[in-house]
Formats: structure tokens, sequence, C-alpha cells
């Protein structure tokens, strides 16, 4: 027994943890372990492609480039006829005065390098130029948009509490989101879809909203909508508010969320904090506007316009609405995950319901069995009492690669249960490698236990050669598949390293106790 008891420890030590991993998927709350992970086509749930809108991207970082401009032409007393976004993506500025122009050519030589020139024409001291972004420059912004867009919409799915979902970029511009489990639906889409923008307006109260609904908002300001129902009558009403276009902070500057309940109306509300910088600017923007009206929109939608009674400091303010709890929660999840850079549209939804998950789940193991018993009556047949050693390892191997994917936390999906059926039939072709071996050794007229002693170690390099291989395709197609092809690329990934470890190992344990402990002369093989 000293000769394999380094065999026999690591085989029971690994059987042992297996099972412990491998319990709770059958007997859940055994032990303190999760369960396999089931993927979207088993348990059932919800498919999503999502396409990223990455021009509003560009169009977003124009209007910011032209309230920046517009900001410094006030702070260094330049006075400009036109600023403003055209064509989605470029920039009209209409000057007047040398003075004006020279200062607008210094600060374009110093703040915006990036902007490109269109046009410009200068007329009787009237300056008339067009920017925009380089082709280039406007590509990058683009990507950046895709990935932070991906970044994003993972941190909202992580807070929503969705267990292993998989999120990943497919082409260029589309984001493909699939949620096992999931089945309110509607929620989910409106958490992932939604912008979630967060911007700090004052409003206009010069001028009554009603009156520029009916004449038209004047320049600078736009008409923006507060939703309220009435807790009595579940009638939702629209109040209009006349608010002016330039953002004074947005949520880039927030460091956290959470719901509160206010203790006085015993209602949800978003308690939200800003980081230092964000708290230094609402600071000065409350004390600066002391009894106007602040509007908190997210969305283009106004959520509340609280008269500011006085500067806040400490970096704290709160959002109020007719919020359920569940409603505050999900704000509260995408202020904090952030907003998306550009909007996206969802082109295609499939939802997966769990009888079909049923179904598949019950064909699957089906097939694992079929297939097991026509091997393991193979085996047993064409190798006699060895064939039986191998069916031995080979349900070891199945207990192994359950075992890893709970341990790892693995998802299984139904190309993964395919990858299993092929893992069954690939791990006798290890035995079969060394049965054969032996069968030579044996015609040599090699003792049983030199036979064996040359059969394991003769055919470990042509096993390890074989299945090192197929690991690394496998590996691949995980790095680089999605979906499908990575749940099946995950339990061919596992199943080739139980495999290798059940067929030089585990059975060549069992060999030797026979030929060791039981001092056998003949093998039935």
């Amino acid at each position: 027994m000293k000769i394999f008891s380094w065999k026999l420890y690591l085989s029971v030590i690994v059987l042992i943890t297996a099972i412990i991993y491998f319990l709770p998927t059958f007997k859940p709350g055994i032990w303190p372990h999760k369960k396999i992970n089931l993927g979207l086509d088993l348990q059932g749930g919800m498919h999503l492609a999502l396409e990223v809108e990455s021009e509003k991207a560009v169009e977003s970082s124009i209007e910011r480039m032209a309230n920046d401009l517009k900001g410094l032409f006030r702070s260094q007393h330049l006075s400009y006829q036109k600023i403003e976004r055209i064509e989605g993506t470029k920039i009209s500025i209409v000057l007047e005065g040398q003075e004006n122009i020279d200062g607008f050519d210094k600060i374009l030589e110093k703040e915006f390098k990036e902007l490109r020139i269109v046009s410009r024409s200068n007329d009787g001291g009237l300056l008339k130029i067009v920017m925009d972004y380089p082709e280039k420059e406007a590509e990058t912004i683009k990507k950046l948009a895709i990935e932070q867009a991906l970044e994003t919409i993972r941190n909202r799915i992580d807070q929503f509490g969705v267990s292993e979902p998989d999120i990943s970029l497919e082409g260029k511009d589309r984001i493909i989101v699939q949620l096992p489990g999931v089945s309110d639906t509607q929620r989910a889409k409106e958490l992932i879809g939604k912008t979630a923008l967060l911007e700090f307006k004052l409003l206009d109260e010069t001028q009554d909203p009603e009156k520029a609904l009916s004449e038209g908002a004047p320049p600078g300001t736009e008409i923006l909508y507060e939703t309220k129902e009435d807790p009595r009558t579940r009638r939702v009403m629209k109040q209009p508010y006349l608010v002016k276009k330039l953002t004074l902070l947005t949520g880039a500057s927030l460091s956290g969320a959470s719901v509160q309940i206010d203790s006085q109306y015993n209602e949800p509300y978003v308690s939200i904090d800003f980081d230092n910088k964000g708290a230094k600017s609402f600071e000065r923007i409350t004390e600066e506007n002391v009894k106007k009206r602040l509007a908190i929109v997210l969305d283009n939608k106004v959520y509340s316009a609280p008269v500011i009674q006085e500067k806040i400091s400490g970096g704290h303010a709160r959002i109020t609405g007719s919020f359920t709890a569940e409603e505050a929660r999900d704000l509260a999840i995408v202020l904090r995950a952030g907003a998306l850079p550009a909007p996206v549209k969802i082109i295609e939804e499939r939802t997966v319901g769990p009888s079909l998950g049923t179904d598949s789940i019950n064909k699957g193991l089906l097939s694992m069995w079929i297939g097991g018993l026509l091997i393991f009556v193979f085996m047993a047949f064409y190798y006699k009492w060895s064939g039986v050693v191998a069916d031995i390892g080979l349900v070891f191997n199945v207990l192994l690669i359950t075992g890893a994917l709970a341990a790892f936390q693995a998802t299984l999906t139904l190309p993964g249960l395919a990858g299993i059926v092929l893992t069954i039939g690939m791990a006798v072709d290890a035995n079969v490698l060394i049965y054969e071996r032996i069968r030579e050794e044996l015609a040599l007229g090699k003792t049983a236990r030199a036979a064996v002693d040359a059969g394991f170690e003769r055919a470990t390099w042509t096993i390890l050669d074989s299945n090192v291989t197929t690991l690394i395709a496998g590996l691949v197609l995980f790095q680089f598949g999605t979906g499908p092809v990575k749940g099946f690329a995950v339990t061919l990934s596992i199943g080739i390293v139980t495999t290798v470890f059940t067929a030089l190992i585990m059975t060549r344990v069992i060999f030797e106790y026979f030929i060791y402990d039981r001092k056998i002369k003949k093998l039935s093989i």
C-alpha cells in the first residue's frame, strides 16, 4: 500500500471535496455552499439583444462642449450672438466684434484643441464658424461609450441580484444580456435601458409654463414634466416646468445613492451623496441661487423642484417623488451604477419559460443516462473486469465534473450538458489506450504487475498530449466564445482535467490495490 498511498489519499480528498460541493445541488441547505447555477436555457429567464446608439454619445459630447464654451465666454466677459449644436454633431458659433473674436480664438486654442473647424467666414467683423470632431476622435468616443455602457449594465444587473448573468459584447455596438431565473421581465428591461442621466437645472420663473406651452419656450429654456399619481384616485397627472437648458451639475459627481424613509410622511426617497468636487459645486450652486427653484431632472423628467432656502454644504441631497419602495430601490441602483453614456435600444427579446427549461434538463439527463449505459455495457463486455474498473472511474469523473461546476460557480447550460455527454465518451478513450498497452505487455509474457506499470507509464504521455491539445481548444472557445459556445467550453475544459485525473490516478489506485494488496496474478482484461 505504501507505493500508491499518495494516489489513494489524493483521490479520497478530491472525491470528498467534490461531494461537499455537489450535494447542495440535490439537497439544498445540507452544506453552506451554493448549488450548480443553471443557464437561461435550463431554468428559464430572459435574453436581450441591445443596440447602443453610440452616435448619441458624440451628440452629448458636442452639447457639453457648447455649454462649456458658453460658460467660458461668460467667465471672460465675452459676448456671442449664437452658440448651439446643429446637425447633431456640429457646433455653430456666431460672434461680432474683434475683441470677442480674438478672445474666442484664444479659448479655442487653449481649451478645445480636439475640435476640427469645418467652415469659417469673417464678414465685416461678423464671424461664423462651424466645428465638429475629427472622424478618429468621434470613433473613439463611440467605442468608449459602448464599453462604458457594457460596464454600467453589468453593474446594474449585479446590484439587481441576478445569479450568474451573461453579459457580453457582440459586433461593434450590440450587447447581449442573458438573465437566468428572472421572472419580472418588464422591471429588468426598465432597469437595464434607463439612461439615468441626472441633471440639476434652475427653473425659469420669469414666465408661466402654460404660456410657454402655447407660445413656445423662450431661447435657452425647455418644457419638462413632473409625473405625479394621486394616491386616492390613482390618476396620473403631468405638471409642466419651464427649465433652463444649462446644466449646473450632473450625476457624474455622485459617490453614492441609497433608499431612505421620510420620518414625517413615511414615504421612501433616494438620498444622494456627492464626491468632493461635486459637493463643492453643489454648495456653490445653492449659495448663488438662494430662493430660486432647482429642478432635479432624470432622463428629461423632473422628479422634484424644491426652493433653495439656504446654502447646502456637506455634499448631500435627496430625490423625492411618489415612489414605491421598489421604484426607489431601482432608482438608487441606476444612480449608483452610473448613467449610460448613450441610449440603448432593445432589438431582440426572448423569454424562456421554466417548463421549457425543465424539459431541456430531463432530455439532457436522459441522453447522459443512455450514453453512459451504452459505454458501461461496452467496456464491461470488451474489457471484462478491467472494463468495470473503467466504469467506476467514469462515475467518479461525472461526480468530479459536477462538483467542479458547483465549486467554481460555473453556469451549466444545455450545450454544457452536451459537453458532459461528450466527456463521458472521451473519458474511456484514455482507459482504452492504457488497456491496449497492458494487453500488449501481457502478450509479451510480462507479469500482471509489470504489465500494469508499463501500460500506465507508456500511455501517460499519449493521454496528456491528446487531452492538452483539446484543453487548449476548449480554453480558446471559452475566452472568445459567447453564449452556447462558452457553456460548452466550460464543461468540456473541466471534463478534460477530470478525465486525465480519473484515468491516470483513480483507476490506477484500484489496479494497484488488487495487484499489490490482494496480490492477484492474472488480469481480466
